[in-house]
């Protein structure tokens, strides 16, 4: 391993897709920045992989506090180099009740950690990006927002918005030489999705999800549903008329709010 290894800066990176990825990227020779409010857990993870201090960077950051995940990324160039692939992963999943104040308070959250901490993320990486004429940001997305769920309102929304904005961007940045990668995972097996009490079809382990991102990301896919059964199953329930899939989706159990299960 030499520090002329490319680097991949991950957010959401002490649990779940973040951590499957940084594993990943570790086993193809990349350096990583481990990103994520939890710090302890990414030392531990990385004191159980005895990883030599070379290969990785830990830094503590919010993502929904723009002025801290933009620190983290500056301290990461500064000190360890500028990434060849930025993945803002970070996200969080609540169920939501309109009719409830505090769901409004949950729906801000949400949208701040999962739009605004995405944004923040990619924005002090492409000014340094397009001077050196390459790089990759990955957007993760999800087939939640591809088609609104009861009582899901908030995350679907969310991710819906993350689609919309990572296209957006391909476009501002398509003569730049930055490539804008979209990755919209269906069910994994991660802290986000064990309480789900409805059906997970196609429910996929974070390191086979990790592999096939890999992959997606390298060949610089501009948009993918993982795996692409679920993207299958998403695409016809968008053909779906409202009033068959209001009926498709009538008496599901709704995603857990917060306080709940």
């Amino acid at each position: 391993m030499t520090t002329d290894a490319p680097i991949a800066f991950i957010t959401g990176a002490s649990s779940g897709i973040g951590q499957a990825l940084a594993a990943r990227y570790l086993q193809a020779g990349w350096r990583v920045a481990l990103v994520a409010r939890r710090v302890s857990e990414m030392e531990h993870w990385a004191s159980q992989r005895q990883l030599v201090e070379s290969r990785y960077r830990i830094y503590s950051a919010d993502v929904a506090d723009p002025d801290a995940i933009i620190a983290a990324a500056q301290a990461c160039i500064t000190a360890f180099g500028l990434p060849e692939v930025v993945i803002a992963n970070a996200g969080i999943s609540i169920g939501m009740d309109t009719a409830e104040r505090e769901d409004l308070d949950v729906m801000a959250r949400t949208f701040a950690v999962n739009n605004l901490g995405l944004a923040a993320t990619f924005h002090p990486f492409i000014a340094p990006m397009r001077a050196r004429g390459r790089g990759t940001l990955v957007g993760i997305g999800s087939v939640a927002g591809i088609r609104g769920l009861p009582g899901h309102g908030a995350y679907c929304a969310s991710k819906a918005a993350v689609i919309s904005y990572c296209e957006s961007l391909r476009g501002e940045l398509r003569e730049s030489g930055i490539r804008v990668v979209t990755l919209c995972p269906g069910y994994i097996d991660t802290p986000l999705t064990r309480k789900n009490r409805y059906p997970m079809p196609f429910l996929m382990a974070p390191e086979d999800f990790a592999e096939q991102a890999f992959r997606a990301i390298g060949r610089g896919d501009s948009y993918r549903v993982i795996p692409w059964p679920m993207g299958v199953v998403a695409k016809l329930l968008r053909l779906l008329p409202n009033a068959w899939f209001d009926r498709l989706l009538k008496g599901r159990p709704r995603k857990h709010r917060s306080g709940e299960g």
